[in-house]
């Protein structure tokens, strides 16, 4: 098994197909390769792949992610879109276990968000887990700020400083996700 690392933009088409037909969103589906790299142009892609270069598990990194905690804004990078070809096979854990030794390696502030049905898993894999702190980030829809839908933040890497900040987030203490317009 290869590990690999692309940019959006070094994507083949045929990897593109495989990964929105491995994520499996109705709304993303229909998706071309042109929009998807500029949807997703802040992003990095991280592979499991064979050796024939089949992608056995693939997982994105949304560069593009701010959480405002106080008055402070605070930049990550947000581990998201894990999936693995072949479910119960140990390319998911395998992919993960990569993965946070290459953001390590990198130094790259990177959280996750997990449901609490996936706690298991990254349990398993030995991610630090926030448990129910995800649902005190809010996000805008629309006019209004909702709760999040994850349970769980993941800590894949982060300076204690920062794991100390979310750790202490409550219903008296959100954080809201800042988006680009």
């Amino acid at each position: 098994m290869k590990y690999q690392i692309k940019e959006t933009k070094d994507l083949t088409e045929n990897e593109i197909e495989h990964i929105l037909k491995l994520w499996d969103i109705s709304a993303w589906n229909t998706m071309k390769s042109a929009y998807f790299r500029m949807f997703f142009k802040d992003s990095e892609f991280h592979f499991l792949m064979d050796k024939d270069e089949n992608i056995l598990a693939v997982l994105r990194v949304n560069f593009d992610f701010t959480l405002q905690i106080a008055d402070t804004a605070y930049a990550f990078a947000e581990a998201v879109g894990l999936v693995a070809t072949h479910k119960k096979k140990g390319y998911g854990a395998a992919l993960v276990s990569r993965f946070k030794e290459n953001v390590i390696h990198r130094n790259k502030e990177t959280i996750g968000f997990c449901h609490s049905d996936l706690r298991p898993f990254y349990e398993k894999c030995d991610i630090e887990i926030l448990y129910d702190k995800a649902k005190m980030i809010k996000e805008s829809i629309g006019s209004n700020w909702v709760n999040s839908e994850d349970d769980d933040i993941l800590i894949f890497h982060t300076s204690q400083e920062r794991k100390e900040l979310l750790n202490q987030l409550s219903s008296q203490n959100n954080a809201y996700l800042i988006t680009k317009e």
